[in-house]
């Protein structure tokens, strides 16, 4: 039987979380104002005169808001240069007020009134009546339209070069939170393993791992759920049934949630039971292929390397090419922060230099269809000298979590 893999019940290590939020306190208001005056000064350096932060992670990140997108725009204002502004419905000024966590005039439309034509009314009291207007790229559509419609001596550009930019590059802070994070995610994906039994279906271990993450004191429940054994771990992002444990299934389990924001995301794959020669050796590929990629995790070094080699440790072993199945069918990664995708995305052919503060998943997921597959998730930060593991990896096909 692999070591830690069954023997407990769900009540058992449900009982046994432990609220561990406050360990890394959350990003406070002093460095919310940084960020501010940094994209400020980023805008300033590109020839942008105003940015519009949309409901999304974006302004969360910025401004320390975290109010979501609805069918009406909700967001701030910040030009190159003066204070930070924040738009909402007129209903939802007071509550807006409440969530500050930077000082803001807080300006409200009336449900018949154009929230366009405020934020253009907005944009000219701070002394922006033309040139570039950066728009949350991860704005909606008719938000993006109705700014250009309300603004024709405008120019439009995305958001990216000054929000991606600045949020790639993580501080010793927001590293410290993803830790964190990801080590509580590690605790309860062990938990989870225990609890195992045959018979038990996918959905009560979602069940469980909603449960164990609003204990253990993430922000909510999971972000995100894949649970599947058996054949359905080919499939990397799921199938839309629910499954019962067998012995010799292999179980992929892929979760996470936001602690302060900051989201965690580990994946575990492992046998319930004794693994085949088989299950075994695709294992084994998974985890030499993660080693690879983080070896080529190297300030300078493109983001694409890591995707290289991962890809050449497994098509050396006879799968693929490129994103054939058998093989590794998707990217080998992805940046992470307050979104669980993000830049800078570890894909062939992405040239982009990894830098000091880059934080991202390395997980080749092997998938076998008609079998099975393997996927070992676990994330770095870049550093000057190399990488460092968020959390450490799966330890062997036979002893997952490490415990002997």
């Amino acid at each position: 039987m692999t070591v830690g893999v069954g023997g407990s019940d769900f009540a058992t290590e449900l009982a046994g979380i432990r609220n561990r939020r406050d360990a890394v306190p959350p990003i406070g208001a002093e460095e919310h104002a940084r960020r501010v005056a940094r994209a400020q000064a980023c805008m300033q350096e590109l020839g942008i005169a105003a940015l519009w932060l949309d409901g999304t992670t974006n302004l969360a990140w910025m401004t320390g808001l975290r109010h979501g997108q609805s069918e009406r725009p909700v967001g701030a204002m910040l030009p190159a240069r003066g204070p930070l502004a924040y738009l909402a419905p007129a209903f939802e000024v007071e509550r807006i007020r409440t969530m500050l966590a930077l000082p803001g005039e807080v300006r409200g439309w009336e449900e018949d009134e154009d929230p366009y034509a405020l934020f253009a009314e907005m944009l000219r009291e701070a002394d922006v009546a033309g040139g570039t207007v950066a728009l949350d790229d991860m704005a909606r559509v008719f938000v993006a339209e109705g700014m250009r419609a309300a603004l024709p001596n405008h120019r439009f550009v995305a958001s990216g070069p000054v929000t991606s930019h600045l949020r790639e590059r993580k501080t010793e802070h927001e590293v410290a939170l993803l830790r964190q994070a990801m080590g509580m995610t590690l605790e309860i994906h062990a938990a989870a393993a225990r609890a195992l039994r045959a018979g038990v279906t996918t959905t009560e271990v979602t069940d469980f791992l909603v449960a164990a993450h609003r204990k253990a004191g993430f922000d909510g429940g999971p972000a995100f759920s894949i649970v599947l054994f058996g054949e359905p771990t080919a499939y990397p992002h799921g199938v839309p049934y629910p499954q019962t444990l067998q012995e010799g299934d292999v179980v992929l389990i892929d979760v996470g949630a936001p602690l302060h924001g900051y989201v965690s995301d580990i994946t575990r794959s492992y046998v319930f039971g004794t693994p085949t020669a088989r299950q075994r050796e695709i294992w084994d590929l998974s985890r030499r292929a993660q080693a690879a990629g983080f070896a080529a995790a190297r300030p300078g070094a493109p983001c694409g390397a890591i995707d290289d080699a991962c890809r050449g440790v497994v098509v050396a072993a006879g799968m693929g090419p490129g994103y054939r199945v058998p093989g590794l069918p998707h990217r080998t990664g992805h940046g992470i922060g307050m979104d669980v995708h993000e830049a800078p995305y570890f894909v062939k052919g992405n040239a982009q230099p990894l830098a000091p503060g880059n934080t991202g998943s390395i997980e080749p997921t092997i998938a076998i269809y008609g079998e099975f597959g393997i996927r070992l998730e676990d994330h770095i930060v870049v550093t000057e000298a190399g990488a460092d593991w968020l959390t450490p990896p799966a330890k062997s096909v036979d002893d997952p979590f490490g415990l002997e």
